[in-house]
């Protein structure tokens, strides 16, 4: 159940360039908070009347705590950059449908700004799976970043677009190089790294859950403004769109199209 709260801010760090990451204390929304799902925050200034919508990162249920991991690319994030311990930030969440985990080995697959999701992801998976069935590849173009929080939960293959580390290239060209095989899929990042993803599961016959990450408005299905063309026609507009806010943002990959 989502639930709307002025969430205090414990403390906020540059990770690295326009990258921030942000733990709040939101209790209620803690408690039923899963991996793969968001949070819409409000912006102080009245002028900005829209949420912005930004990934869970991190959930600690037992202190109330929730890790939100953004990249700066407005004025709303602007804002958001510059909160500090003890200020507040009005939340609504949980947003959307999370990862539906599975057992089996795992590729958890992220790109940019689409990596924090996965730290949730390997941290509940890793309640059912060793660690040896986890692995996560991890994209960039140059700076890295929560490369240690992933360590933790599974083994990690990194991808740079400069070749600075790890693979020079993709997160297929990494999976390629070190011949890594799995069962199922978990992907978060741009449209043309999920395009890929999507087809290599379907030349593999991999299941593949994806994240989408699209512009939204209300953040709650209402406005129809973040919608994705479907295979199938969808109950709510009776065509073939789904709402990436409330339908997603995890979709099976064959029920969408990139």
């Amino acid at each position: 159940m989502k639930s709307r709260e002025y969430a205090k801010v414990i403390r906020q760090e540059k990770i690295a360039p326009d990258v921030y990451s942000l733990w709040i204390e939101a209790p209620q929304i803690a408690a039923e908070a899963k991996a793969g799902q968001f949070l819409s925050l409000y912006s102080a200034d009245k002028s900005r009347m829209l949420p912005r919508p930004i990934s869970i990162c991190e959930i600690d249920p037992d202190r109330g705590y929730i890790r939100l991991v953004y990249r700066v690319v407005g004025a709303g994030t602007e804002e958001f950059s510059g909160l500090c311990e003890g200020g507040r930030i009005q939340v609504l969440g949980p947003l959307g449908n999370g990862f539906p985990l599975k057992e089996g080995k795992a590729f958890l697959i992220g790109g940019g700004i689409g990596i924090p999701p996965m730290v949730q992801t390997a941290k509940e998976l890793s309640a059912i799976e060793d660690r040896s069935s986890i692995q996560i590849i991890a994209g960039y173009r140059s700076e890295q970043f929560l490369a240690e929080e992933l360590k933790h939960y599974g083994e990690l293959y990194i991808a740079t677009e400069d070749g600075c580390a790890g693979t020079k290239g993709t997160v297929l060209d990494a999976i390629r190089e070190h011949a890594l095989e799995a069962d199922v899929i978990y992907a978060c990042g741009p449209k043309p790294m999920l395009r890929a993803v999507k087809a290599y599961a379907g030349e593999k016959g991999i299941e593949c859950w994806i994240s989408m990450e699209e512009r939204m408005a209300c953040g709650i299905g209402a406005c129809l403004a973040c919608t994705c063309q479907s295979t199938e026609v969808d109950n709510h507009t009776h065509v073939k769109n789904k709402r990436v806010c409330k339908d997603g943002p995890v979709f099976l990959s064959t029920e969408v199209e990139l």
